[in-house]
């Protein structure tokens, strides 16, 4: 009787009309109840490349079907050129267009028949009616979200990726070494007995112009996480704005944080990352030292000024960028710590390409 119910059950769960039982149910950095029938086969990325690539593994890529070609070709071109060698048909690869300039296109996204959209939180919001479109042609839709940088969604975003991607063992690896990388620096910092002051501005206009600075969020939720004073804290609305030079004066920072990359067609901003030189990056950061007024700054007379690569933040690996500024500004907790090493290690064990160039430098 016992086995002839269980043929009954398994008989009637496989009749056709009925409704299957999903394979894979998880929660999405939204908080959104997300099911899939089996990992995702055909994936349309909107954002996130790396974090993808780190968590689905070895032939993430062969899946991908579609991406936001302005977000990495575009605004990142040096890291994009770093992975083209080892993604065959990245490429040619379909744009689908980019939430960030309201250019996502449903269209183009269903011509690709996608089993799975992965977009971050903030572009789900940007354009209601695409999503609303992939929701009705039964896209499944994962909200992933590393920009709020909270210990809970960068787990939350990492699990949801692995569990649709079929690698949930590597997934969990991932989310257990930031975990543990986030808690060691926490401990650290709370034996610090001060707060240095410290200024963070992104550089992607050079010294001649005055870029946004950070209160609450990116670089300067960074910094005090790890024991710094903000000093834009306050001073700017919460987000991001240019802190007037005027503010930087007064505060007399003792420590200077530039956000560098390799921007295109940005002669003077400062650099970092794939294909950079330290004495590059070093460079870039010696014509911040002459601005009006800054001789006389803490931080530029003990030449405590440092320059760190924009991906650095807001991303699956920005505890390496905490360890750098934890070092910057207090080398007695975090002087055993090396970014360096760390950055290395991160790319040999989670992703296809080498580290390569120079992602963190100071004049110190």
């Amino acid at each position: 009787m016992r086995i002839a119910r269980r043929f009954l059950l398994a008989a009637a769960l496989a009749a056709p009309g009925l409704p299957a039982r999903a394979a894979i149910a998880l929660t999405d950095a939204a908080g959104r109840r997300v099911s899939l029938a089996r990992p995702a086969e055909r994936i349309v990325l909107g954002f996130n490349f790396e974090e993808y690539t780190a968590v689905a593994g070895p032939g993430a890529w062969d899946r991908v079907v579609g991406f936001n070609r302005r977000q990495w070709a575009i605004n990142r071109p040096a890291v994009w050129r770093h992975y083209l060698p080892v993604i065959p048909g990245l490429e040619s690869l379909p744009d689908i267009g980019a939430a960030e300039n309201q250019s996502l296109s449903a269209e183009r996204i269903l011509a690709l028949r996608p089993d799975l959209f992965v977009i971050h939180s903030f572009g789900m919001r940007a354009q209601p009616d695409v999503m609303a479109k992939l929701e009705a042609a039964g896209v499944a839709i994962l909200a992933v979200d590393y920009n709020a940088q909270t210990a809970e969604l960068h787990r939350t975003s990492t699990l949801a990726l692995g569990a649709a991607t079929g690698q949930g063992e590597r997934a969990e690896a991932l989310a257990a070494l930031y975990d543990a990388r986030l808690q060691d620096l926490l401990v650290r910092a709370a034996r610090a007995t001060r707060r240095p002051s410290v200024y963070v501005e992104i550089g992607s206009g050079g010294p001649g112009t005055i870029g946004n600075s950070y209160a609450g969020t990116m670089w300067g939720r960074m910094v005090q996480f790890v024991g710094g004073l903000n000093i834009a804290e306050g001073r700017i609305p919460p987000g991001f704005a240019p802190l007037p030079a005027e503010a930087v004066l007064a505060a007399a920072p003792e420590q200077v944080l530039i956000v560098g990359a390799t921007w295109a067609n940005r002669p003077g901003s400062a650099r970092a990352g794939y294909g950079v030189s330290e004495a590059e990056a070093q460079g870039s950061l010696r014509p911040y030292m002459a601005r009006p007024g800054w001789a006389g700054l803490p931080a530029v007379r003990d030449r405590r000024i440092a320059v760190a690569e924009s991906g650095l933040a807001r991303s699956l690996m920005d505890f390496i960028g905490m360890q750098f500024i934890a070092r910057q500004i207090h080398p007695d907790l975090f002087g055993n710590l090396d970014p360096v090493a760390e950055l290395a290690r991160w790319h040999r064990d989670w992703l296809p390409v080498p580290l390569d160039g120079s992602w963190v430098a100071s004049l110190a």
